[in-house]
């Protein structure tokens, strides 16, 4: 299974600006991994300037369905995103099994 990486950049006051669309990006991403497309995901520390999840499949379809569907990239949180196909080599579930 592949990886796709999903980068968020995001606006400078997003840590105060993000409280009245949390519990819905929440559930979406609640939602994504239970679903089996989200692997991992969270925010930036230290600053707090943008954030990366981690999806898997076959393509980046969902990481991208993620983020247009996304209340924080549609009321401006976030002020670019792309998605990133990452080639893992480490892990139980890398998509390349070194020798």
């Amino acid at each position: 299974m592949k990886h796709f990486v999903l980068i968020y950049e995001v606006v400078d006051d997003y840590v105060e600006r993000r409280t009245p669309f949390r519990a819905e990006h929440l559930a979406l991403a609640q939602a994504a991994k239970a679903n089996g497309d989200l692997f991992l995901a969270g925010a930036f520390a230290d600053p707090v300037d943008g954030a990366l999840l981690v999806f898997q499949g076959e393509t980046g379809a969902a990481a991208e369905a993620f983020a247009q569907a996304d209340p924080y990239v549609k009321n401006g949180l976030v002020t670019s995103w792309r998605v990133r196909e990452w080639t893992t080599v480490v892990g139980d579930t890398a998509m390349v099994a070194l020798p």
